[in-house]
């Protein structure tokens, strides 16, 4: 159950995180963020990547080995990476049109696939 709680919490984490990095680039797209300045656009990422951390703290933290989780360190960074590769792929294909999804980019994914696997081999 902890797995499945902390992988819930990194999912949700990471689309924070990924709103936090490129929503803005998406409100500047739609004519609403284009005559904020920096600091502003700054400060709107701050406040989304706020719940960011409310759920990656938890997860980790009810993920890690250390608190009673069933992961390590590099397990819980590894899963971590390809959670967040996989929502910022989700987002950017269902937000942004003409992104695509591009052979290289699959061949990218089996690999971190495979970096699960190999990061959890004993």
């Amino acid at each position: 159950m902890r797995a499945l709680v902390t992988v819930l919490l990194l999912v949700i984490s990471n689309v924070f995180m990924t709103l936090a990095w490129y929503g803005h680039l998406k409100l500047q797209e739609m004519k609403i963020s284009e005559s904020w300045p920096l600091i502003a656009v700054i400060f709107f990422s701050w406040g989304i990547a706020l719940f960011e951390y409310c759920a990656q703290v938890p997860a980790n933290r009810i993920g890690f080995l250390g608190n009673g989780g069933p992961f390590t360190l590099m397990q819980l960074k590894v899963i971590q990476e390809v959670i967040s590769l996989t929502v910022f792929t989700c987002i950017a294909l269902f937000l942004f049109k003409g992104q695509t999804l591009q052979w290289n980019h699959l061949a990218a994914f089996a690999c971190l696939v495979l970096a699960v696997f190999f990061v959890f081999l004993k």
